[in-house]
């Protein structure tokens, strides 16, 4: 009995001790560097196989070389840099005033119980308006010109930075604050140095939205009532059955947004490095 009760401590000791896998790690995906990429090249390859097989009528749906070449022809005749930056300044205009009036109604949604009474109800009922609806009334209002354009793109970026703005303002921990009012830190300084870190993370998240925003309205503006901009040539070349060019301004239009997120990542390396 006793031979047999100590090798059972043993079994027991040794079953203690036996290694377990570790299935805490929760979700974290990683990012790989080239399954993106060859993911792109082989549907743009599938893509070129199909059109120089003839598998695919070449007025529906150039080849990546055709629409290559027609990017090219229009970056050597000057029109790719004229549209662009036609599209460039309305987005940059629209984007920047939408931004600084979001971010100031957003925190004095977040920070005043009168701001967020009459913030929200306002926001609520004319968030879900499609803004480019509203261009032909700033047309009358502004009057044919760029004014009326820069005003769509800020509207539509305006509503989406504030509601960012003051829900990342909601999502700072009370406690911080406390703290800080414990200490009898000025309300300036709470702002700045408590509020403010809690709620970028949610004010930059809301960066990455208005840029496509601003991207789309430009877009329609210029579709609409635009003799220059890449959403005009877009339109013209889809009049005109030039779909090579058509899907040139296409690409641009991916290319640009590629260049506005990659900006961003710079920006979030930069201001959450803390995290």
């Amino acid at each position: 009995m006793a031979d047999g009760a100590e090798e059972e401590t043993v079994q027991l000791g040794q079953a203690d001790v036996r290694k377990v896998a570790f299935r805490g790690a929760g979700f974290s995906p990683q990012t790989s560097r080239y399954a993106g990429l060859v993911a792109l090249a082989l549907v743009i390859g599938l893509w070129q196989l199909a059109g120089g097989l003839s598998l695919v009528n070449p007025i529906f749906l150039p080849t990546p070389l055709s629409v290559l070449r027609a990017m090219i022809q229009l970056a050597l005749s000057g029109a790719l840099w004229q549209h662009l930056a036609y599209s460039v300044m309305r987005i940059g205009a629209g984007w920047l005033l939408g931004t600084v009036a979001g971010i100031v109604v957003g925190f004095a949604i977040g920070l005043s119980t009168l701001a967020r009474g009459v913030g929200i109800t306002f926001i609520s009922a004319l968030f879900p308006i499609p803004k480019i609806a509203l261009l032909p009334l700033l047309i009358l209002w502004l009057g044919i010109g760029e004014e009326p354009k820069i005003a769509t793109i800020a509207l539509g970026v305006f509503f989406s930075t504030a509601i960012s703005v003051y829900s990342g303002v909601d999502a700072v921990p009370r406690n911080l604050i406390r703290m800080a009012q414990s200490f009898n830190v000025p309300f300036f300084s709470i702002v700045c140095r408590v509020i403010w870190p809690g709620a970028l993370p949610s004010i930059l998240a809301g960066f990455r939205i208005t840029a496509s925003i601003a991207l789309l309205l430009v877009v329609s503006a210029e579709m609409i009532g635009a003799e220059y901009g890449i959403g005009a040539f877009v339109l013209q070349a889809g009049n005109l059955m030039q779909t090579d060019q058509l899907l040139a301004g296409v690409v641009i239009l991916s290319l640009f947004g590629l260049a506005v997120g990659w900006l961003i990542n710079r920006l979030e390396a930069r201001l959450l490095h803390w995290r």
